[in-house]
C-alpha cells in the first residue's frame, strides 16, 4: 500500500512538472496578400505579454508559448501591415498568414500646450526628449538567444548560439556600471576561425607590450598554441563585436542616449538630420517613418586603437504618433572620410561598417527591447594592401570571396522579468558575459526555450560548419 501510495504521489509530480513546461508549437509562414513575397522581421507575439518572436528572411517563424497563454490572442504584425490575430489554441499552423497593406492618414491635430513638431528633425528631437517617460524606469531581467556568426562571401567560419539574461537597472542609470549580461545555456558552437586569425593574434600582440611593428605575415600558425590564438580571438572580440559593447557601447543607440558620447545625444542635429518620409500603422497605431541622413559633422565610435571615424549614418527610425515611443531604429554608418573610404576599401571590400536594426516592444506601459540585429566587417588574414594588391592576388589565386569578412549578432527577447525580489536573486549569482566558456549542452533547456528560426540558406551553411568544424578536430 505505502509503495502504490509513493508510486502515485511521484506519477501526479511528475504530471506536474510535465505541465508547467508544456507548450504550445505556433509556426507558420507569413508573406504580403499582394506579391507573396515573404515578410521578414514581422513580429510574432502573444498579446499582452513579452511572449515573440520575429520570422526570418523566408517569412517563417517558430514560437513556444506556455500552455497558460492557450487563451490569451497571438498578434502577428509588420509595420505598414493590418495585424493578424487569432486565440493562441486556435492558430493553424498549416495555414499561410497573408498580411495585406494598411495605409494611414495623418489627421491633423493642434494641442496649443504642446505643439507638434511638424519635420523630421522636431520629431526626434521630442522622441529622445521622451525617452526617460518611454523607456523602463525600474530594474528589470530579460532572458534572451544570441545567435553570434561569422563568414566571409561563401561559408561561415564561427557560429554560438547561447541563452542570456540581461539585467539594467533603468534608462536613467549608465550602462556601463548598471546593465548586466550572464550567458545562461550554450545551443550550438562552430569554430574554424583559428586557421584565420593571424591578424588578430598580431594586433593582440602589439597591444598588449609586444613588438609594435609586428605584421601578421610574419607568424606561422604552427608555431602558435591554440590556447594563446583562442585570448587573442577573445580580446579582438571584446573590444569589437563582445555583447557587452553591444549593449553598454554607442550602438545601444536609444538605450545609452543620455551618456557623454551618445550618438543621438545633445548634438544629435550636428551629427545628423531627420526627414519626415511618411505615415505608416503597426498594430492599428499610427507611427512616423523618418530617414536618417547625414550632418554637417561625421560621425565617429572612438574605439580604442582602431580607427573607427569619418562615417555618415543613414537609415531609417520609426516613431509612434501618439507618445513619440521609439518603435524600430534602421542605422548604418558608413564611410565618407577620405581616410575612412580608402581604409574600408582596402580591408574590408565595403563601405558599410556598421549596420543595427533595432525592434522595441510596449510591456506595461514601457518600451523594451525585442529583437537586435548587427552586422559588421571584420579584420583576419587582410593578405597584401599595397598597390599592386589587385593584380598580385590574381597571381596567387586569392578568392575574394574567402578573403573578407563579416560578424553578425542576431538577438531575440522574450521574457521580461520586474519582480524585485526574483531580480535580487539572480544578483547574487556568479555572472559572466563570456561565450567562450565551456558549458554542457542542456537538452531539456532548450526544448522550452524559444530561438530564432534559421533561414533556409542558414541552415545549409550551419550544416556545412558544422561538418567542417568535426572534421577539423580529427
Amino acid at each position: 500500500m505505502r509503495n502504490s501510495l509513493k508510486y502515485f504521489f511521484l506519477l501526479v509530480m511528475s504530471l506536474c512538472s510535465m505541465s508547467a513546461f508544456a507548450q504550445i508549437e505556433v509556426k507558420n509562414k507569413i508573406s504580403d496578400f499582394l506579391t507573396f513575397q515573404p515578410i521578414e522581421s514581422a513580429s510574432v507575439y502573444v498579446q499582452n505579454s513579452t511572449i515573440g518572436t520575429v520570422s526570418n528572411v523566408d517569412g517563417k517563424f517558430v514560437l513556444l508559448v506556455p500552455v497558460e497563454h492557450k487563451n490569451d490572442t497571438l498578434v502577428i504584425s509588420s509595420i505598414g501591415y493590418k495585424s493578424y490575430k487569432a486565440l493562441v489554441s486556435e492558430f493553424d499552423n498549416s495555414e499561410e498568414i497573408f498580411l495585406e497593406e494598411d495605409i494611414a492618414s495623418l489627421d491633423e491635430v493642434v494641442i496649443v500646450s504642446d505643439p507638434r513638431p511638424t519635420d523630421g528633425n522636431g520629431i526626434v528631437v521630442r522622441a529622445i526628449e521622451r525617452l526617460e517617460r518611454n523607456m523602463p524606469n525600474q530594474p528589470y531581467l530579460q532572458k534572451g538567444f544570441l545567435r553570434h556568426r561569422e563568414r566571409n562571401k561563401k561559408e561561415y567560419k564561427w557560429l554560438i548560439e547561447s541563452a542570456f539574461t540581461l539585467y539594467d537597472s533603468s534608462f536613467a542609470s549608465g550602462s556601463r556600471k548598471n546593465l548586466k549580461i550572464n550567458i545562461d545555456e550554450n545551443r550550438k558552437s562552430y569554430d574554424l576561425r583559428d586557421v584565420d586569425s593571424l591578424f588578430a593574434y598580431a594586433s593582440y600582440l602589439r597591444y598588449n607590450g609586444g613588438d609594435k611593428k609586428l605584421r601578421s605575415r610574419n607568424l606561422r600558425r604552427d608555431t602558435i598554441k591554440t590556447s594563446s590564438l583562442v585570448k587573442a580571438i577573445k580580446w579582438n572580440d571584446g573590444r569589437l563585436t563582445g555583447i557587452d559593447n553591444l549593449f553598454k557601447g554607442q550602438l545601444n543607440i536609444i538605450r545609452n542616449s543620455n551618456t557623454r558620447d551618445a550618438l543621438f545625444g545633445k548634438d544629435i542635429l550636428e551629427k545628423h538630420q531627420f526627414v519626415l518620409d511618411t505615415i505608416l500603422v503597426d498594430d492599428g497605431r499610427k507611427l512616423y517613418k523618418i530617414k536618417i541622413t547625414k550632418s554637417t559633422n561625421f560621425v565617429g565610435l572612438n574605439t580604442e586603437n582602431i580607427y573607427n571615424e569619418g562615417f555618415e549614418a543613414r537609415g531609417w527610425i520609426y516613431i509612434y504618433y501618439d507618445n513619440y515611443s521609439v518603435k524600430k531604429l534602421e542605422y548604418e554608418l558608413v564611410a565618407a572620410s577620405d581616410v575612412q573610404k580608402r581604409r574600408s576599401k582596402s580591408l574590408f571590400d565595403t563601405n558599410v561598417n556598421h549596420k543595427l536594426t533595432i525592434t522595441y516592444r510596449e510591456f506595461n506601459g514601457k518600451m523594451y527591447p525585442s529583437y537586435v540585429y548587427y552586422e559588421t566587417p571584420k579584420l583576419v588574414n587582410i593578405g597584401d594592401r599595397s598597390s599592386d594588391r589587385e593584380k598580385n592576388e590574381e597571381e596567387q589565386g586569392i578568392d575574394k570571396d574567402e578573403q573578407y569578412y563579416y560578424t553578425i549578432q542576431e538577438i531575440l527577447f522574450s521574457e521580461v522579468i520586474e519582480d524585485t525580489e526574483v531580480i535580487q536573486s539572480e544578483l547574487k549569482k556568479k555572472w559572466s558575459s563570456d561565450i567562450f566558456a565551456i558549458r554542457p549542452y542542456n537538452e531539456s533547456f532548450w526544448k522550452n526555450y524559444n530561438v530564432l528560426l534559421e533561414s533556409e540558406e542558414e541552415g545549409k551553411l550551419i550544416r556545412d560548419l558544422s561538418k567542417k568544424a568535426s572534421l577539423f578536430k580529427e
